[in-house]
């Protein structure tokens, strides 16, 4: 069975350290899905993979290379994207919330697919096949969220871990998944996360 997601409050000693770190950074206007910006670069925490595997139990990977592990995410709340519901493409992913106590709104919201009564992607290609007839998970996904993601009327809300300074949230990527509201109007009072996406360790060396 395994485990859907893990809150840590409090999680680093020197916050304020980070997010002054964060708001440093450049963040380049880019045309993604999602609202708001990544920062163009990456800032490493050391003792993070160690950390984050004690907290999961099992050893874990940071993916630097094809995802923006450890990158900073800003929006505001004049930010639009053309997406909105989501999954990942990791084993873990993680969010710290780096927004200051004062500006805090919302959180990573968490669905259930109405029409599919799913609340997470098929594991592999064998349940999309058995539960769904599609020849593949990616497929399956990829189709769903092409025509649903941005639509509410196709989602209902199963919960929330609101947003508050200084929080982890690791949580499994299969899961149907939102960043939540967008807020601010400048860098500082707007959305700030730290981002986290790791692989299992033990398929990595496999």
């Amino acid at each position: 069975m395994p485990t859907s997601f893990i809150v840590v409050d409090d999680f680093l000693d020197n916050p304020h350290q980070l997010r002054d770190a964060g708001l440093s950074l450049n963040y380049p206007d880019a045309q993604g899905p999602y609202p708001g910006r990544n920062s163009a670069q990456r800032l490493n925490l050391e003792g993070l993979n160690e950390q984050v595997s004690r907290l999961v139990g099992e050893p874990l990977m940071a993916m630097a290379h094809n995802q923006a592990h450890g990158k900073f995410r800003l929006a505001s709340a004049n930010d639009v994207g053309t997406a909105k519901v989501h999954v990942d493409s990791s084993h873990w992913s993680g969010i710290l919330y780096m927004s200051r106590p004062e500006d805090c709104k919302g959180g990573t919201e968490f669905f259930r697919h109405k029409a599919t009564n799913t609340e997470r992607v098929p594991y592999n290609d064998q349940e999309a096949m058995q539960r769904f007839g599609a020849p593949s998970a990616k497929k399956w996904i990829s189709d769903l969220l092409a025509t649903d993601s941005n639509d509410d009327s196709k989602w209902e809300m199963t919960h929330r871990i609101p947003m508050r300074f200084n929080r982890l949230i690791l949580l499994r990527p299969w899961l149907w998944h939102s960043a939540g509201e967008s807020f601010g109007s400048t860098p500082e009072d707007s959305r700030l996360v730290y981002l986290m996406f790791f692989a299992s360790a033990g398929a990595v060396r496999r």
